[in-house]
C-alpha cells in the first residue's frame, strides 16, 4: 500500500508537470490567437461600413479603406501612437478627461469619407462591444456591428445579428438643435419616425440597455473633437 507521503509526491509532481505542459501550450498558441484577435478587429471595423471581407482579404481591405488613424484626446487633439493597438477597456476605466481613445478615418463603398468609432460596454452576462461608422458630418450613422460575450441566443446576443444592425443606418446622434442626444434602443419598439432610437430585443431588455448607455458613453467621448475638427470646417 502507498504511503501517504508517496500520494502527495506524486501528485505535486504531476501538478508541476500538468502547469508547465499548459503553460507551454498557452506560450505556443498564443501568436496564433493574437493573430485571429487581430484579424477579428480589422474584420469588424470593415463591417461597421458595410464592407465585407474574408482572412484573405482582409488586410488589404484594411490598408486600401483605412485613411488615417487617430488617437484623440478628450480635448478633441490628436495624441502620438497607434490607434489600432488602444485597449478600450483600459481606457475606459480612466476618467473621462484622461483617456486617449481611437478613430478611424476610412473610406466606405462609394468612396465617402466615415469616421470610426471603436464601442465597449455591458451587457446582462457580460462585456459587449463593436463599431459605429459615421458619414462625414460626423452625425448620421452609416453602420454598425456589435458582438458580445455571453449574451443569451434568442434575447441579448440579437445584438450582434444583421436585423438589429441595420436599425442604426441613417439614424442621427444630434437633434435639431445641435444637441448631442445619440442613438436609445427602445423597449417595446421606437417610433418609426424617430431619428435617434432604435427597437430593443425582446425579452433583451438589460442588454438593449447597455447598448444604450455603451453609445451614449462611448460617443460623447469625441464631441470635443467632432466640435474642433469637422463643426469648424
Amino acid at each position: 500500500m502507498y504511503s501517504n507521503r508517496y500520494i502527495f509526491i506524486y501528485a505535486s509532481v504531476m501538478v508541476v508537470v500538468v502547469a508547465v505542459v499548459l503553460s507551454t501550450i498557452a506560450t505556443l498558441l498564443k501568436p496564433m490567437q493574437d493573430a485571429n484577435i487581430k484579424m477579428e478587429k480589422i474584420q469588424s471595423i470593415l463591417a461597421s461600413f458595410h464592407i465585407e471581407s474574408t482572412q484573405d482579404n482582409a488586410f488589404e481591405l484594411f490598408e486600401n479603406h483605412i485613411k488615417h488613424q487617430y488617437i484623440v484626446n478628450y480635448e478633441g487633439s490628436y495624441e502620438k501612437g497607434n490607434a489600432f493597438d488602444v485597449d478600450l477597456r483600459v481606457e475606459l476605466r480612466k476618467p473621462i478627461e484622461e483617456r486617449q481613445m481611437p478613430l478611424f478615418e476610412v473610406s466606405d463603398l462609394n468612396n465617402r469619407k466615415n469616421y470610426v468609432i471603436p464601442l465597449y460596454g455591458g451587457g446582462l452576462w457580460g462585456p459587449i462591444w463593436g463599431y459605429m461608422a459615421l458619414k462625414e458630418d460626423f452625425k448620421t450613422i452609416n453602420g454598425v456591428i456589435f458582438d458580445h460575450q455571453g449574451e443569451t441566443p434568442g434575447l441579448g446576443a440579437e445584438i450582434s445579428t444583421p436585423v438589429f444592425e441595420k436599425q442604426f443606418k441613417d439614424k442621427r446622434i444630434f437633434d435639431k438643435n445641435h444637441n448631442f442626444v445619440s442613438v436609445k434602443v427602445v423597449k417595446g419598439g421606437a417610433d418609426k419616425d424617430d431619428p435617434h432610437a432604435v427597437d430593443g430585443i425582446s425579452g433583451g431588455t438589460i442588454t438593449s440597455d447597455g447598448v444604450s448607455d455603451m453609445l451614449k458613453n462611448n460617443i460623447r467621448f469625441y464631441l470635443n473633437f467632432y466640435e474642433q475638427n469637422i463643426l469648424t470646417k
